[in-house]
């Protein structure tokens, strides 16, 4: 029986962590990506990048599925922009979750969201849509990860702990059980953030904790 096909909205370093992801999943087949000028026609992990995101609404009357791919350092927006584009033309984004990840029954993880090798999303939690739980990321039990966040590699969001939409959480940072930080944060790597942070915070050294 043929596997779904999967239409993959970027064609960075971030891409083929998915497409590794997405191989050991063998839920969906890669039909290509979208780049862009400088990339198309090129290829990724030697699945062709086959238009650029003006063409999506053409791609979307032949397939029906899609997932974002552009990764996340700072900004949600362009992750946040491609995903509405996606939904708005039509196509389905599955929820894709490694099978060497530990996503509890209890726990909710949205729609286009991506929960990477070695991950675990504890009972309780909840991650909204279009995010990216990265390699051997924790996410614990009852906390919420808002839409349009990354939550990067080996990072810990500890018990109960609210992530606001389009937040950005380091390498190894660890967010303290029932901390919150507000929209469109962004944490550098390696901070343990103990208090609460208001929207739009960029807590990028130990003295702003």
């Amino acid at each position: 029986m043929s596997k779904p096909s999967l239409i993959l909205i970027g064609a960075g370093g971030h891409a083929r962590s998915c497409i590794e992801v997405i191989e050991h999943l063998e839920t969906f087949d890669i039909v290509g990506l979208i780049g862009n000028g400088k990339e198309l026609h090129n290829e990724c992990m030697g699945y062709p990048i086959i238009a650029t995101d003006s063409e999506l609404s053409q791609l979307a009357k032949q397939y029906q599925y899609s997932i974002v791919t552009v990764g996340q350092i700072e900004s949600a927006l362009v992750r946040q922009r491609l995903y509405d584009q996606a939904l708005a033309i039509g196509f389905k984004l599955p929820t894709i979750i490694s099978p060497t990840a530990h996503v509890s029954p209890h726990a909710e993880v949205g729609d286009g969201t991506i929960v990477m090798h070695g991950s675990c999303v504890n009972a309780g939690a909840k991650v909204g849509n279009n995010c990216i739980i990265n390699t051997n990321a924790l996410v614990e039990h009852d906390a919420i990860v808002g839409d349009h966040c990354h939550i990067s590699t080996g990072a810990i969001v500890n018990g109960a702990a609210n992530i606001g939409q389009g937040s950005f959480v380091g390498s190894g940072s660890i967010i303290k059980q029932g901390i919150t930080l507000g929209n469109n944060c962004v944490v550098g790597m390696g901070i343990a953030i103990r208090h609460n942070h208001e929207e739009n915070s960029r807590i990028l050294t130990s003295n702003k904790l």
